[in-house]
Order: C-alpha cells, then structure tokens, then sequence
C-alpha cells in the first residue's frame, strides 16, 4: 500500500515566514504612501498675545476661511516666545504700535510647517493692507535646509539598535536564560550603543559639517536612542521570539518612521499618525536631537523622559523574559537528573 507523501517539516514554517514578511512589506507601502504622497497640513499652531488686536483679528479671518492655521493665544509676549523655542507653536504672529506685523518663525522645528505659516499669512496681510515682516528665530542649519538630518540621523540609530538585538537573538536565541546572561547581552548592547552613538554624533558633525556644535549632546542623544531601540526590541524578542522581530519592525519601522514627524510635521499627517511621535520611538529620538541641537531644554523634557520611560520597559522586559525560561529550564534538569539517577 502506497504511503501518502508527508509534508516536509519546514515548509509550514516557511510559509509563515514569507506570509509574515508579506504582510509587513504591504503596511510598510500602506503607511508610507499613506501618510506621505499627498499631506494636508490642519491646525497648525501659530502664537499670538491675547489682547494684540491686529494680529487677533488677521488669523481669526484666516481661520475663517481655512483650517490649516490655528491661533494659540498667550498671555503676554515672554509667554509666546517662550512657546515658539518649547516647540509648542511654529510661528507667532506680533503687531508693532505702528501697524506692522512681525511673524517669527522657527524653521528648525519643521521648515516646511513655517513656510506653510508664511504662505498663508504674508497675502493674507497683504490684502488686509497691513506690512508684515518674516524674522526667523530659530533657523535650520544652512547645511539641512530641509530639516530632515534630525529624522535621518534618528532612523540610523533606531535601526542599528534594534538590528543589534535581532543580531545577538539569532546568534545566541532570542531570550537569554538567566539574569547573568541577560546582565551581558545588556552589556554588550550597551558598548554598540555608545559606538554607534558616537559615530553618528562624529558623522553629522566634524566629517559631514551638517552640525559644528553640540557633539556631546547628539552623542549622548545617540547613545540613548540606540540603547532605547535594542532593549525594545530584546524586550519584545524575548518574549515572542521571531513574531517579536516582526512586531519591532511594525512598531519602529513601518508606523514608526511615517509618524515620527520626521519627514512632515505631526499636522501634516493624517489623523490616525499625528500624536504617534509623542510615545513612538524615532518620533521621541527625532524630537529630542532637534531639541538638542536648535532649542532650549524645556523641549527636550518629554522626548527625553519617553526614551527613558521605553528602555526602562525594555530592560524590565528582558529581565523578566529571560527568569522566565530560567525557571521553565530548571525543572527539565531535574526531570534529567532524576532520570539519570534511576538509570544507575
């Protein structure tokens, strides 16, 4: 009697394997050109002093006729400028006793959300008879008239943190079996992060001249961003094993590069990405070496706490993981050692 043929003992596994990347690659399309062929900028935060009449009244007949602008009102002058180096408003909008307007900007936060506030608002003062004048504050680097190194710099740092992590998972298994193995997998990801930290901080800096300040600062930044990644990702890997590559590559690559504001500013986006660069990781990284580079320390405070607030979960996901098949590994020696024993 013919035997029926067996099914070879890698191919579901295989299978699963090409349907997972064929997934990933189709929300990778899905996100990008989602998110990114055609923005529509809304509610554009734009500073301006309560009380300030003319400046009031242009943007409330701006907003009137469109939505792409959204006056932030302060309640005194400090309050606004204070506003556009946080980061909170891209541009503020002040009329002198003479009539003019002046509108600074701040073109380092997202050059294209300021050109988009000049656009607007320079005919719109134009037809209200009124002179306005752009001064910007906190301009981008001559060497980055786009803005985006910050994101760029973010995504080679997140990628070499999580690929590290998948690197030391595929060599040594995902999840290391107890604390001192996973006290060294924690070591060694650590060193590549202060390397590869440092080299991205040495690259933008003295041999690519994009930014001839701060080095320590995007060093540290670096370091942080790619230690932050490699925990997540050995978090998510021990746990899951090789589905938790797949789940990293979800959270870090595909949603996380379109919704780090990197490319467009968060109110370019749709809506379903807007707020994903306050909790993602290359939103935090991207937000953060802007911070580091062009604004004051108030707007590095919650780009900083969330990439703390990550590798601490990320370290606490490892640890976890790896007592976990400690513990399941125990009782399999023992079963062994019992069996040995009677064998005797």
């Amino acid at each position: 009697m013919d035997e029926e043929p067996r099914t070879p003992d890698w191919l579901p596994r295989t299978a699963a394997l090409l349907f997972g990347t064929l997934v990933l690659a189709t929300a990778f399309i899905a996100a990008y050109v989602g998110a990114l062929h055609q923005p529509h900028p809304r509610d554009v935060p734009v500073g301006v002093v309560t009380g300030d009449q003319r400046a009031e009244a242009l943007l409330t007949a701006v907003r009137a006729r469109t939505d792409t602008i959204e006056p932030i009102g302060y309640a005194d002058p400090g309050a606004a400028d204070d506003a556009l180096t946080a980061r909170r408003v891209y541009a503020v909008l002040t009329s002198a006793p003479d009539g003019t307007l002046t509108l600074a900007t701040a073109s380092a936060s997202a050059p294209a959300a300021t050109e988009l506030v000049t656009q607007v608002l320079t005919p719109a003062a134009r037809q209200a008879q009124l002179s306005l004048t752009v001064l910007d504050q906190v301009p981008v680097s001559p060497d980055d008239p786009r803005g985006l190194v910050p994101f760029y710099l973010a995504v080679g740092l997140v990628l070499g943190g999580y690929l590290a992590s998948t690197a030391l998972g595929v060599s040594l298994g995902t999840a290391p079996r107890g604390l001192r193995r996973a006290g060294l997998r924690i070591g060694s990801l650590a060193v590549h992060a202060v390397l590869l930290g440092t080299i991205g901080a040495v690259l933008v800096g003295p041999v690519l001249g994009v930014w001839d300040h701060d080095l320590v600062t995007v060093a540290a930044v670096g370091v942080l961003t790619v230690f932050t990644a490699a925990m997540v990702a050995a978090a998510v890997q021990g746990w899951l094993g090789l589905l938790g590559t797949g789940l990293v590559i979800l959270l870090l690559v595909v949603l996380g590069n379109p919704g780090s504001g990197g490319i467009y500013a968060p109110e370019f986006l749709p809506a379903a990405l807007r707020g994903m660069h306050r909790w993602n990781v290359p939103g935090l990284a991207t937000d953060l070496l802007k911070s580091a580079v062009y604004f004051d320390r108030r707007s590095a405070r919650w780009p900083l706490a969330g990439l703390l607030i990550w590798t601490a979960l990320g370290l606490l996901g490892l640890l976890t993981a790896a007592l976990f098949r400690e513990r399941r590994a125990d009782p399999a020696r023992t079963r062994g050692g019992t069996r040995r024993s009677w064998g005797r």
